[in-house]
């Protein structure tokens, strides 16, 4: 299976000297799916879901299956070799449940 990549318009990334692609994130979470939809390494959920199934994706150093598997601040995200580093705005209000 072929991944495409896109650019994204307005997506503010850079690059630090280990060649880790930082992605900023609005608040102080993202979903692991949706940033790997929002660094262009999948086109769809359904080509995040099907590289998670192939083992394809690893989280701060360790395999993860999971499309919800929530990141923060700092985690590194290695998929099928290309490394992304999450970077949360340090004024963000932590994610809180409905419930909470």
């Amino acid at each position: 299976m072929v991944y495409k990549t896109r650019a994204v318009p307005g997506l503010r990334t850079s690059c630090d000297d280990a060649g880790v692609q930082e992605i900023s994130i609005r608040g102080d979470m993202i979903r692991l799916g949706q940033l790997l939809k929002l660094a262009s390494v999948v086109g769809s959920g359904g080509d995040a879901k099907a590289m998670l199934a192939a083992g394809l994706v690893t989280v701060n150093g360790e395999e993860e299956t999971r499309r919800g598997r929530q990141l923060h601040d700092g985690d590194v995200v290695d998929a099928d070799g290309e490394a992304l580093r999450v970077v949360a705005p340090s004024d963000a209000p932590p994610s809180v449940a409905p419930w909470e």
